[in-house]
């Protein structure tokens, strides 16, 4: 933050971006152009005017500094979070040329400003009050559990009769019948409210007719959906861990637990996956004094970004509580203390054998689990024939790039970045490759996004 003498990049801006529409257009109002009467805070807030297509300007601010997260105010009429404008505004504050002076902020800002603080308060407040006045009825809450094990349980039953037929008539009829018997079957699962095997019977009708060997990967999902099913019918036998993370499978929701963990947070990632109901950010973070990798989701509705975003380099004190599951990663964002800011913070790394066998291990507590985040120390992108792999610059081995990450534009930037020497990498490490997405470069150097 200002106070400190830093600003943000304008990647980290950039990443903020909801979309890569409003990514290309805030990148165009990142000059100085079309603002007037910008300026900024120590505190970390930036406002600005915006010449539009209108007689009147946009009136734009930002306050960086909320611990909450970015937080964004525009009066021009899109509906995207943050708009263009505001990305624009960040963009000319990170340049750091004098185009967005220290200054006071005008009326129509600090009202705007003053009343999230407000706002804030009675929420703090409020959730003080609603806490005192106990939790809800223990006994209606455990009737409803019971039900939904029920239904969850018939849905299991059926969908392990209907792997049978499957098996039973051959894999060459889930080819002929097409991915209406898959998307139907989902449908069951939903009703049966378990959205976890609802979601990975959609992924089985994406395997069919899926290019070459496409029968022997949708033998092993099979595989792997008939015994989460045995894992929830028979989970009175597992240990705890285990049948938490079979729950967490089937789809069962889950609230953190265990006492919280403050640390200084390194954002070593961020990224959305989306289809047609809903979109997914994926956000991992590294504790410096803890040395925890957490992982934490956002959802928003389809087509739109989450609200949750933090840029990638950036490091915030904060507290996480983990969810329950063996070998879980995923954590919720508690009580922030301090706005995030730029860092030269960078996560241990390890051999590329190392990682294999480390997410060899992790099957062993999640055998559903497809990759684990993985920091490697000295590795050189390498073609492998038609493929890239990771090599280890000081070891024999190397660890092969999943297909989605050769066909992202990141890997180029990984490739100029090293200039065929070692850097620092992290990313997802599981049985179909590496995907990275964040690196380091030997020397001193900010972290560059891949994904």
């Amino acid at each position: 933050m200002t106070q400190q003498g830093v600003r943000w990049s304008a990647e980290q801006v950039l990443a903020l971006a909801p979309d890569t529409a409003s990514r290309k257009a805030g990148g165009k109002l990142g000059a100085a152009g079309p603002w007037s009467e910008a300026g900024s805070t120590d505190e970390g807030t930036v406002w600005g005017l915006c010449k539009g297509s209108g007689s009147k300007p946009y009136q734009t601010v930002v306050d960086i500094a909320d611990a909450s997260g970015p937080a964004y105010k525009c009066s021009c009429p899109s509906r995207k979070f943050p708009c263009k404008h505001a990305l624009g505004l960040l963009l000319l504050w990170a340049g750091g040329d004098g185009a967005v002076p220290q200054g006071q902020p005008p009326d129509w800002a600090r009202e705007w400003i003053e009343g999230r603080k407000k706002r804030a308060e009675q929420q703090r407040a409020e959730g003080a009050s609603g806490a005192s006045s106990g939790s809800a009825d223990p006994e209606a809450a455990r009737r409803r559990a019971e039900r939904r094990a029920e239904k969850v349980t018939a849905g299991a039953r059926e969908l392990e009769q209907r792997l049978a037929d499957l098996l039973r008539g051959g894999l060459a009829g889930a080819e002929q019948a097409g991915y209406g018997m898959w998307e139907e079957t989902a449908a069951r699962m939903v009703d049966a409210q378990a959205s976890g095997l609802a979601a990975r019977v959609r992924e089985l009708g994406a395997i069919p007719s899926s290019g070459p060997g496409w029968p022997v990967r949708l033998l092993e999902e099979c595989a792997l959906l008939h015994l989460l099913d045995q894992g929830w019918l028979n989970r009175e036998r597992l240990p705890e861990g285990l049948a938490a993370t079979v729950r967490s499978r089937i789809g069962l929701p889950a609230s953190p637990e265990g006492p919280p963990i403050r640390d200084r947070w390194l954002v070593l990632a961020q990224y959305d996956t989306a289809d047609s109901r809903l979109t997914t950010r994926r956000i991992w973070l590294h504790g410096a004094d803890s040395a925890r990798t957490a992982l934490l989701l956002s959802y928003g509705a389809a087509g739109r970004a989450p609200e949750l975003a933090l840029p990638v380099g950036l490091a915030l004190e904060a507290e996480v509580t983990p969810y329950p599951g063996a070998g879980q990663v995923r954590a919720s964002l508690g009580e922030r203390f301090a706005a995030p800011v730029p860092t030269s913070l960078r996560p241990p790394g390890t051999t590329t054998a190392q990682a294999a066998a480390r997410y060899g291990e992790a099957l062993r507590r999640d055998p559903w689990l497809d990759s684990v985040p993985v920091t490697l120390e000295r590795v050189i992108p390498t073609p492998d024939g038609e493929s890239w792999q990771l090599a280890d610059a000081d070891t024999d081995s190397a660890l092969p790039l999943t297909p989605t990450a050769r066909s992202r534009p990141g890997l180029w930037k990984l490739v100029a970045l090293s200039g065929g020497e070692p850097v620092k990498v992290f990313g997802e490490c599981g049985h179909r490759g590496f995907t990275p997405l964040a690196a380091w470069p030997q020397g001193p150097g900010e972290a560059v996004q891949l994904c």
